[in-house]
């Protein structure tokens, strides 16, 4: 088959990359000369932990497993099975820690509640007082800045694989055809459309005005080289309350007793921290539905 793939994000690269190792051909069409949105500028977590029950967790568990796999076939993805650490201030956070390992999958997700001691075992680098933490095996890390770019160069190797950028696809001209805005026509087998934010022109045409998707923002900022290895990602006890794995009688105990400061309740704010392969700390502090 020849696959048309709209986008060159994250989601538009794994598409291209699977197609390509089943046999296909591809062209991939991104409107930028390379892609640079939300892809290249997140945490680079793959993020197992807080994941809903079920459906959610299995795909969470698939996304990490086929990472690791095509990670071991291009290494400047920067896999890294780091695992993450929450640490626990309060009887309230431990409680739903605990909750949280006491649950059915909780093997599945790796999870553990560590002594501080422990902890600090597996990541020197934590300060402060705390007193203990939520362990979860099977997050882990890539690099986001270079993980498409990666892709992209391993797919060129393959003979199998086109990229246009700096071309924006303007209309679905048949089944398996797109016109882009220099006028050129693409046409394969199938089309898949993977354009991340851009909710609008002809993502927006062919939906309707009933786009059920929303615009999210992340603030997020990274520091200078720290000078020691941070050993796992790091959240805050504050992600408990906007992750579904959490859900349950002890996060309703924390909500009531130990309520979010008005401002990170208005803006729905946690904390999550990555290091980069240069040494520098990766953090998001809010979250903003706009």
């Amino acid at each position: 088959m020849r696959v048309i793939v709209v986008g060159a994000g994250v989601v538009g690269t794994m598409h291209a990359w699977h197609a390509v190792n089943r046999g296909h051909e591809v062209v991939q069409i991104e409107r930028e000369s390379e892609a640079r949105g939300a892809s290249l500028r997140n945490f680079g977590q793959i993020w197992v932990s807080g994941r809903a029950a079920g459906e959610e967790l299995e795909t969470a568990l698939r996304a990490r497993e086929l990472w690791e796999s095509i990670g071991e076939l291009v290494p400047d993805l920067g896999f890294r099975p780091c695992g993450s650490l929450t640490p626990l201030r309060t009887g309230l956070e431990t409680a739903v820690a605990e909750a949280a390992v006491a649950g059915p999958d909780a093997a599945a997700r790796g999870y553990k509640v560590l002594t501080a001691g422990e902890a600090r075992a597996k990541n020197p680098a934590l300060r402060g007082a705390f007193e203990a933490a939520l362990w979860c095996e099977r997050d882990a890390a890539v690099e986001p800045r270079v993980a498409q770019l990666a892709l992209k160069q391993a797919l060129l190797a393959s003979g199998a694989y086109t990229y246009l950028g700096g071309r924006e696809v303007r209309e679905v001209v048949a089944a398996a055809s797109v016109r882009d805005d220099h006028g050129d026509i693409h046409t394969g087998d199938a089309v898949v459309l993977a354009t991340g934010a851009w909710l609008g022109g002809l993502v927006r045409e062919l939906a309707g005005p009933d786009l059920p998707v929303s615009r999210v923002r992340l603030q997020m900022m990274q520091t200078d080289p720290l000078g020691e290895p941070l050993t796992t990602s790091v959240a805050d006890p504050d992600s408990f309350r906007y992750y579904p794995a959490y859900a349950g009688g002890a996060l309703d105990a924390l909500n009531s007793g130990q309520p979010q400061a008005p401002t990170a309740a208005a803006h729905r704010m946690q904390l999550l921290m990555v290091q980069r392969r240069d040494g520098g700390l990766f953090s998001g502090v809010g979250e903003a539905v706009v």
